[in-house]
């Protein structure tokens, strides 16, 4: 650890954090490099996440960029041990529940309660040592459901942006079993510990990914509340630049439509979904071809059901890939499609936008507030069949109307470059910030 740094202006708190750990990790490592650039920021974290910080940190270039003043590199790191608790807690949540990370997530997060007690005493040891801050912003976990005490140390405190607070869609039982979704009710203990510290009326800002998160806060949190999607891109990765074996938008479809997904392979991606869509697309005539990046629990037996629906000649199971991988899948297809039945944010549908491909997903939580018929499909589903029947519907569109297609891909890019970069989302946060530390009130809207 770096020696103490009086005049740090940042405490940076995220319990995740760290590249290649997670999509929740990921986005912490996002904002520590985004802010470690623009200030002087002491960084909390988990000591699970040391080994890949520190190797990301070594691999950084050693002078900061020309409009930048400092690097992260220059960051002042603090390492929280509650390993002893995490990892067996962790292990048996995940021999309990094999094939649901929700339930693993529910178990697990007790962990985050440790964690907050150990930061709390050793920032206060900080503090007694002489370093001081203008602003406390909590990053990491990213859900209402992990309450904090770290408002107790007197600084202005900034959550989230939280992405959480959503409903269980009807008409999916089996799969909300195969998550084991019925351990959502332990989140009233958080909700009785959050009433207790009172970690979000306490917030000078709470800022929320959905209207859901937004609608999940208590009653005095929701007027400090700043409407902020949890993610963004970074446009010079997810282009839409052209290169061999791309798809080229708005040309005609001689061949089959190539469709990429990307994600965990957990029940709640509902992949079967877009699977029954395909196989429908077979019998009308329509050639399709899938390309699906990700790995999880389900993996088997979803190579299993294609093999049932005579897809198996269709569909390329290409594992994990980088960010660098991802584009290039995207960049692939024709359009992209994640038919998840209960996502709360939808940082993928942004990355294809990015890459100026047509997006279909599901009429709920994150991708309803995303998605629109000027960038893609945003299909009801009140139930599997019509669920399957609307995928089917959007398919054939992309296939049969490859210039509207296109038109919308290019659209999902130019609104991506107006909303959703990380440079954006960091120039408005840090307005945000100036006001706050000026004991102004959190009116900045990002």
């Amino acid at each position: 650890m770096k020696p103490p740094n009086h005049a740090e202006r940042m405490l940076l708190v995220a319990y995740q954090c760290g590249p290649g750990l997670g999509s929740v990790s990921q986005l912490g490592w996002q904002w520590f490099c985004g802010l470690a650039v623009r200030h002087q920021v002491c960084l909390v974290t988990h000591i699970r996440n040391r080994p890949a910080i520190e190797t990301a940190l070594r691999q950084l270039p050693n002078q900061p960029g020309a409009l930048l003043t400092r690097s992260p590199r220059t960051a002042r790191l603090l390492f929280i041990d509650t390993e002893w608790f995490a990892g067996p807690l962790y292990r048996l949540a995940r021999r309990l529940f094999p094939r649901s990370d929700h339930a693993v997530f529910m178990i697990s997060q007790l962990d985050w309660f440790l964690f907050d007690a150990l930061a709390l005493r050793a920032l206060r040891r900080e503090m007694a040592a002489g370093n001081r801050w203008q602003l406390l912003h909590l990053v990491t976990p990213i859900t209402t459901a992990a309450p904090t005490r770290l408002h107790r140390l007197g600084l202005p405190v900034v959550r989230g942006p939280l992405n959480c607070g959503l409903g269980i869609p009807r008409g999916f039982p089996t799969v909300m079993r195969d998550d084991a979704m019925g351990l959502s009710r332990l989140r009233v203990l958080p909700r009785l510990l959050e009433a207790w510290f009172g970690s979000l009326r306490n917030s000078a800002a709470v800022l929320v990914a959905t209207a859901a998160t937004r609608d999940s806060l208590p009653k005095e949190a929701r007027t400090s509340s700043i409407q902020m999607l949890e993610n963004a891109v970074d446009p010079d990765v997810f282009s839409p630049h052209e290169h061999t074996g791309s798809s080229k938008p708005g040309a005609a479809i001689r061949g089959p439509l190539r469709i990429s997904f990307v994600g965990r392979l957990v029940p709640f991606k509902a992949l079967p979904l877009l699977l029954e869509a395909m196989a429908q697309m077979r019998a009308d005539g329509l050639p399709v071809q899938l390309e699906v990046v990700g790995e999880g629990p389900m993996a088997p037996l979803w190579r299993e059901y294609a093999q049932r629906l005579g897809l198996t000649d269709c569909v390329a199971w290409l594992g994990s890939r980088d960010a660098a991988g991802v584009a290039d899948v995207m960049r692939r297809s024709h359009v992209f499609c994640l038919p998840s039945v209960r996502e709360s944010g939808g940082a993928v549908f942004l990355e294809a936008m990015a890459c100026s491909r047509p997006v279909i997903g599901m009429d709920f939580g994150g991708p309803a507030e995303i998605l629109d018929s000027e960038i893609g499909w945003k299909i009801p589903m009140p139930d599997e069949p019509t669920a399957i029947a609307g995928l089917a519907n959007a398919l054939r569109e992309a296939h049969q109307h490859p210039e509207e297609a296109a038109r919308r891909g290019v659209q999902g890019r130019k609104r991506v470059l107006e909303r959703y970069t990380w440079e954006a989302k960091f120039r408005a946060v840090d307005a945000l910030y100036t006001r706050l530390i000026q004991g102004l009130s959190p009116e900045v809207r990002v």
